[in-house]
């Protein structure tokens, strides 16, 4: 007998990326069906975008059966990707997997991610070699000693944008992140350290961005990183609600 293929879910956060967001379609598209079950979807989540992006998709979705396209007000790639986790936990997903638009990433490397989900609750890319700029460098490292301080915790990359989880680990975790949370996978990452899952880093390919202007700037930066001094304490708030410092 043949073994029942999982339901995967790809969501993919998309602002503004129409220079883009054809290609990383059609580079991610073929993963998803050859690993997914027919109810699995390639989900691009057009974060209130003012360019072509949303039609871009819904052309290709005309061929793709499996491409979906939710088109929703602009509220920041945090607050997306949570939305995007939502969503495919209502779909019944049972593996959820999340990247981004910027092709930066590489379908390539997601079969030993998708090989390893029965053994860890968590696969994420650890960015060992970034080809993305000094700058984004810098804010990692400085993410990386945040944690520390906030939550005690020591996480190798929290904010990669390539990760697979299983339905009920990230289920459980993501109810801990406040809606229109910032730093939805910095927190995520956190969680799953602190709720002791089994979470598995694996070195990625971080490419330069592939096309178009990157909407976060060191202003845009600054002031994420001064909302997230409060967010942090809502989440410590709700991490000691379930017993957990």
């Amino acid at each position: 007998m043949f073994k029942k293929k999982d339901t995967l879910y790809m969501v993919i956060p998309a602002y503004n990326e129409e220079e883009n967001i054809a290609d990383v379609i059609k580079g991610w598209y073929p993963i998803v069906k050859k690993y997914g079950s027919k109810n699995s979807r390639l989900v691009i989540l057009n974060d209130g975008s003012k360019d072509n992006t949303s039609k871009i998709v819904s052309d290709l979705k005309k061929k793709m059966p499996l491409l979906d396209i939710v088109n929703k007000p602009n509220s920041g790639h945090g607050a997306t990707v949570l939305y995007g986790y939502n969503y495919a936990l209502k779909k019944k997903a049972d593996f959820i997997f999340q990247t981004d638009s910027d092709g930066q990433t590489m379908p390539s490397e997601f079969k030993n991610f998708w090989n390893l989900r029965y053994d860890y609750d968590m696969i994420i890319g650890h960015r060992s070699n970034r080809e993305d700029g000094v700058s984004r460098v810098f804010v990692t490292k400085v993410l990386k000693t945040v944690i520390r301080f906030a939550f005690h915790e020591n996480v190798i990359d929290a904010n990669t944008p390539f990760r697979l989880m299983n339905r009920k680990s990230l289920e459980d975790c993501v109810k801990v992140i406040p809606k229109d949370f910032n730093l939805s996978n910095v927190v995520l990452s956190v969680v799953y350290q602190k709720k002791k899952y089994k979470v598995k880093y694996i070195p990625i390919t971080f490419k330069p961005r592939q096309g178009g202007v990157n909407s976060i700037n060191l202003k845009k930066i600054f002031g994420i990183g001064k909302k997230a001094i409060y967010d942090f304490r809502t989440i410590n708030k709700n991490l000691k609600k379930e017993g957990l410092k």
